[in-house]
């Protein structure tokens, strides 16, 4: 695996799992019962990116070593997920 390759499945992986966080964390204002004036009730409250760009960039960095070691040590290869036997055709 290419180190750009390395680079690019991190990147995806970072924001699947930011926007998966982002939806299992999401707390409304109309949630907490306190609408800042001026504002949609679907607003945020108390939204900390930092701590949950550091959440995810930690979940990404476990999933990412698991990806990376399957692919690099080849515990899972192309034939062990071709159901429909295309790689013996012709």
């Amino acid at each position: 695996m290419t180190p750009t390759a390395a680079f690019v499945v991190f990147a995806v992986l970072w924001f699947l799992v930011m926007f998966i966080t982002l939806q299992i964390t999401a707390h409304s204002q109309a949630d907490a019962g306190d609408v800042v004036p001026g504002t949609p009730a679907s607003a945020p409250a108390n939204f900390r990116l930092k701590r949950t760009m550091v959440i995810v960039t930690l979940i990404t960095a476990a999933l990412w070593a698991l990806i990376v070691g399957v692919i690099i040590y080849g515990g899972i290869t192309l034939h062990d997920i071709d159901w429909f036997n295309i790689m013996q055709r012709p």
